[in-house]
């Protein structure tokens, strides 16, 4: 599968779902979400932590349903 660097959501109804898993992401890490969408002040060690801790469970999320296991 090739790589969507657009940034456009290769499942577009799957939004929602990625805006809520990316507050509570920040929220456990304690990284403020800019209210306005703008990231350009957001550090870079913040938005590396959010972006990570987000494909671990996304990762754990495709992991579960591959071996047939619930959420």
């Amino acid at each position: 599968m090739a790589g969507n660097r657009s940034g456009q959501l290769v499942v577009p109804q799957s939004s929602q779902a990625l805006q809520q898993m990316k507050l509570e992401a920040a929220q456990e890490l304690g990284v403020q979400i800019p209210q306005d969408g703008y990231y350009g002040n957001v550090s870079t060690r913040d938005a590396g932590s959010l972006g990570g801790y987000i494909t671990k469970k996304l990762v754990q999320i495709a992991e579960q349903q591959l071996s047939g296991g619930s959420r």
